[in-house]
């Protein structure tokens, strides 16, 4: 899994090179640029896009110096940032999504019409990690054990 997940990372590296964005940047402003306008937040942002909401307001610092994305003030909450992208930024996340979904294709294509059960396999995984994520440590822990007929 991890050599697998090396290559294909490496992969969208060098898919994303002639943009010059990293993968993170471009997941952030492809996703903005996909939630379109409205209130967005940042926290929302992360939340989409299952990132720390830290390393979130670092890319999102470097996209707005780039002219990429804006962010404002919330109309409502003074500790909250809205997010726009502008229509550069939109220009460049739709060229790169073209570039990503070509590579994702090109990595891919060896599962052939397995990839949708590959695809499920993979949000199987993931929601049994976001359940995890929700548990104390020690919890998790048990219940992995539990699951797997051990005792904690």
């Amino acid at each position: 899994m991890w050599q697998v997940t090396n290559r294909w990372q490496a992969a969208q590296r060098a898919a994303l090179k002639p943009f010059d964005l990293t993968h993170v940047q471009f997941v952030l402003l492809a996703t903005l640029t996909w939630l379109g306008d409205g209130l967005i937040t940042q926290k929302q942002l992360a939340q989409h896009s299952a990132t720390d909401p830290m390393m979130t307001s670092q890319v999102l610092r470097t996209l707005e110096e780039r002219g990429l994305i804006c962010r404002g003030r919330h109309p409502t909450d003074a500790r909250a940032r809205t997010l726009s992208v502008t229509s550069s930024g939109a220009a460049l996340a739709n060229r790169a999504i073209v570039a990503v979904e070509g590579c994702d294709a090109d990595f891919f294509k060896p599962l052939g019409h397995s990839s949708t059960q590959f695809t499920t396999q993979l949000r199987a995984l993931r929601q049994h990690a976001r359940r995890d994520e929700r548990l104390p440590r020690h919890a998790a822990a048990a219940a992995r054990s539990t699951a797997e007929g051990c005792d904690p």
